[in-house]
């Protein structure tokens, strides 16, 4: 049995079955966090036995954020606990490749749905306890994609934008509350997204992509700094700072020679 920790709070943290969400819950859990881990499928369970070797308490919640019976069943869930949430890391997201037109119309309402329906929801939430405390902090997984045309991943990288403006809207209404809000913004990363956003045949699908455990340290790190925002990797920073300055034109067809699928 891992020995147990001196606990610092509650953390939730959305998406967490595997990828960028997972290593976040574990920064926490090493961090003295107990958790409540969130996301719509069964390895959210798996997931969550493995995050309860830091020695924290982990309860792993399965629910879809897309909808609004998901939403209200995690806040339910929330409302049980003996102290209300500390972190929160909005992290659940959906992606999609290939043209806009030839994508299934209830698999672009998911990913709108997700990525922004849920997500601005449950931030309202957690994010009025927070303001009545005066204490809390909010850690958004934005996206170097919302800086940028998405050729190939329109529906995605708009959401993404949505997120990143968000968030940094949010961060200044809070100003001075006590109540943090940071936008952790990573490139690729090597996690389930390419596949299940059906993009292994894509020239970003296949390139080689950010560890997931380095992305959320610096995310972490960023959001107990009360940081405003943080780009993980040097190169994403470089994209970064070249979209702030490129015609749109110019990034939609730089997207496309890295989001449109290979030619059968």
């Amino acid at each position: 049995m891992p020995a147990k920790k001196s606990i610092r709070g509650l953390a939730l943290v959305t998406g967490a079955s595997s990828g960028i969400g997972y290593e976040l819950a574990r920064c926490a859990a090493q961090d003295g966090y107990n958790l409540i881990v969130v996301a719509d499928e069964a390895e959210i369970e798996t997931a969550a036995t493995k995050l309860r070797a830091a020695g924290t308490e982990v309860e792993a919640v399965q629910a879809d954020l897309s909808t609004q019976a998901g939403v209200e069943k995690l806040l339910a869930r929330i409302a049980t606990k003996e102290r209300p949430v500390d972190l929160l890391f909005a992290n659940a997201g959906q992606g999609l490749g290939n043209g806009f037109l030839d994508q299934k119309m209830d698999a672009i309402q998911r990913v709108i749905a997700t990525n922004i329906s849920g997500t601005v929801a449950l931030v309202h939430a957690i994010g009025n306890g927070m303001r009545q405390r005066g204490s809390g902090r909010i850690l958004f997984t934005g996206s170097i994609a919302g800086f940028m045309p998405g050729s190939f991943q329109a529906v995605y990288n708009a959401t993404k934008a949505f997120i990143n403006s968000f968030s940094f809207a949010l961060r200044e209404e809070l100003d001075g509350t006590g109540v943090t809000v940071t936008c952790l913004i990573p490139g690729a990363t090597e996690t389930a997204f390419f596949e299940r956003a059906d993009m292994l045949d894509t020239p970003v699908g296949k390139q080689k992509k950010d560890d997931p455990g380095f992305v959320a340290q610096i995310g972490y790190e960023a959001m107990m700094n009360g940081d405003g925002d943080v780009v993980s990797g040097w190169k994403n920073k470089l994209m970064s700072a070249a979209a702030n300055v490129t015609p749109s034109e110019i990034l939609a067809k730089q997207h496309r020679k890295m989001a449109a699928p290979e030619e059968k």
